[in-house]
């Protein structure tokens, strides 16, 4: 049996239930921290219990619930901070020395392979990174069974019905979704059960997208977030 060359944990931190992210290259020890935020202490330990080297940041966008143990991880670890250069010219922050992606660039932690996708919707230069063959961390973009706000600033409820648009015509239905918040029944999910289930990828019209997004969803649903299916939408006068 092959080994498994990355492996993705989860931690759950902070009052706004985020997910951060240790990305291990197995072959190395070394590891990637998405969005580091709340309880860097936490991070830090999770890492020794694991046997990690913590080498780079992945940042999925620039909002202050992703990025604010940033400063505090650093003072305990040398590591390359990555983010895409539209969020970095959005983000009204200079740090030293960051790496700047763009949309489909590809990072090396060890032997392990992470590919940009530049999403943006949720703030300009929103990432999602793909993990290997069968892993997306979407941050802020897409939640399961929902998607990020695009009321915030930064927010563009256009784009982010492109951004989902490109994803439904590109991703792999298999792939297995890692959302920024824990706002839903599950942890994570198959791409194929949010094309069957997530409200914001039932959308084919731009105008109907952004009513549903700027002005009915949040009056309509509750977390924890369940499916909805088009079918169920349609029974509720959601969907045209």
């Amino acid at each position: 049996m092959t080994q498994q060359a990355t492996r993705i944990h989860a931690l759950e931190l902070g009052p706004m239930e985020n997910f951060i992210y240790l990305i291990e290259d197995v072959g190395s020890g070394r590891a990637a921290v998405v969005d580091p935020a709340w309880d860097v202490p936490a991070i830090l330990e999770r890492a020794e219990e694991l046997g990690l080297d913590i080498t780079d940041i992945l940042l999925t966008h620039s909002h202050h619930d992703h990025i604010n143990g940033i400063e505090a991880l650093q003072n305990h670890r040398e590591a390359r901070i990555h983010l895409l250069k539209p969020e970095y010219r959005f983000w009204d922050h200079r740090l030293e020395r960051p790496e700047l992606h763009h949309g489909g660039d590809r990072i090396r932690i060890g032997d392990s392979e992470i590919q940009v996708l530049h999403t943006p919707g949720h703030t300009p230069g929103s990432a999602c990174y793909r993990v290997g063959r069968d892993d997306l961390i979407t941050g802020d973009t897409l939640f399961v069974y929902g998607c990020g706000r695009c009321d915030l600033h930064g927010g563009d409820p256009e784009q982010m019905f492109h951004t989902l648009k490109d994803m439904k015509q590109k991703l792999d239905p298999e792939m297995i979704i890692h959302p920024g918040h824990n706002y839903s029944v599950a942890e994570t999910t198959t791409f194929a059960e949010q094309l069957e289930g997530n409200p914001f990828l039932q959308f084919d019209d731009e105008d109907e997208f952004v009513r549903y997004r700027m002005e009915i969803h949040d009056k309509t649903r509750d977390e924890p977030y369940g499916p909805l299916t088009r079918e169920q939408m349609q029974v509720r006068h959601l969907l045209g």
